[in-house]
């Protein structure tokens, strides 16, 4: 296979909209690629030459396997070369850095996770160097790392404050870099997961699409006209101060009655531990709240009621053609879905579209792979903060 060029940097405008279409739809025939782009057959062929005798897109068979030379105009799909390049993803946790490689369309070829024993900023840039030089060893084509955290993260490679790190003002990606030499770019966790997503996943080729997610917090990211929308509070705690019932607990973290107080993990599980005594793990509260035990169900109820309302208010008032319900907690709409579909309907008007909610059961690889995202699109657009 010829591979594809290193960098995608030289190219003009035209010539770059016709490469990403291919990546993120291909393999496309010319006439599909002509119809999606509004080009015509002369100016498509035009762009596309360079691309071809760069290797950056190739001729394939309808089995994906590049096509001989020969005469003639050409008429087989083209595609790139989603093998030729590598990239490595990090989702950094307070305890743990989970890694991944991807292909040059995220698809994650590796797994490899370290336990950190220390927060320090040097502890972690060197677990990174040493998980970075073990899989640089299985994929020497590597062309970038991507870096997830928890926090504020500003100008795609200082984390400004993260607390579950304790870090305030830390230029992770100039140390990365420098420990690794190669090109790193750091954004907030779930902003790197709505990055994929919209690239690669439930929100690709839509032009309204948000991706929800519950775990150990609440996430939001909003996709408009196929772009990611930046906000400030997103690296702040999202639904600290979304009040869903004003009558709800009071738990540690969150205003009461807010989004975070109903529906995160650690206070659910603050919850169920205050009324109970018993402090049980959040799989076990579904179980538990699964089979009829009063007090668990009671807390998974009304987590199901406010995750039924926040998709309601979402849908009322972004309009998205699908919502994606991403992260660890994602377990409650097994045990509590139809709460959830009831709420959302009590809170529609009763002839507005159903919302389209996709649920994706993710773990923290799914984040890492979030990360590699964002170092394929340093390559593909040319810049971290493209």
């Amino acid at each position: 296979m010829t591979p594809v060029a290193a960098s995608w940097l030289p190219l003009s405008p035209g010539e770059r909209s016709v490469a990403i279409e291919v990546l993120l739809g291909g393999p496309l025939s010319r006439t599909e690629l002509a119809r999606r782009l509004d080009l015509s057959a002369g100016s498509l062929t035009r762009l596309t030459k360079p691309l071809i005798e760069s290797g950056l897109l190739v001729e394939v068979t309808e089995a994906g396997v590049p096509a001989e030379a020969r005469q003639g105009r050409p008429s087989q799909p083209l595609d790139v070369v989603a093998e030729s390049r590598s990239f490595i993803g990090f989702k950094v946790t307070e305890d743990m850095v989970y890694g991944v490689v991807t292909t040059l369309r995220s698809e994650i070829v590796a797994r490899y996770d370290r336990t950190l024993t220390g927060r320090e900023p040097a502890e972690v840039v060197e677990v990174l160097g040493e998980m970075t030089d073990t899989l640089a060893a299985a994929h020497p084509r590597l062309a970038g790392i991507g870096i997830g955290v928890g926090g504020l993260v500003e100008d795609r490679s200082v984390v400004g404050e993260s607390p579950f790190l304790n870090w305030r003002d830390v230029p992770l990606a100039e140390l990365v870099e420098d420990r690794t030499g190669l090109p790193v770019v750091v954004e907030n966790d779930v902003a790197a997961l709505v990055e994929a997503e919209a690239w690669f996943g439930a929100g690709r080729g839509l032009e309204r699409f948000v991706v929800l997610t519950i775990g150990a917090g609440i996430g939001y990211g909003l996709v408009l006209g196929g772009k990611r929308v930046p906000y400030a509070e997103e690296d702040r705690g999202f639904g600290r101060h979304w009040i869903v019932d004003p009558n709800g607990p009071l738990t540690p973290d969150g205003a009461r009655g807010s989004a975070v107080s109903l529906l995160t993990i650690p206070n659910i599980r603050y919850q169920v531990q205050a009324a109970t005594g018993r402090d049980s793990t959040y799989e076990e509260i579904l179980g538990l709240a699964a089979a009829g035990e009063p007090m668990p169900a009671r807390v998974i109820e009304e987590a199901a009621r406010a995750l039924g309302t926040l998709v309601a208010q979402i849908g009322n008032f972004v309009l998205p053609q699908k919502i994606l319900l991403a992260g660890e907690g994602v377990g409650l709409m097994d045990v509590a879905g139809k709460t959830v579909t009831e709420t959302i309907r009590a809170q529609r008007h009763p002839l507005a579209a159903p919302i389209d909610l996709e649920t994706k059961v993710s773990d923290f690889h799914d984040w890492a792979r979030g990360a590699a995202v964002l170092a394929i699109q340093v390559l593909v657009l040319g810049a971290a903060d493209a």
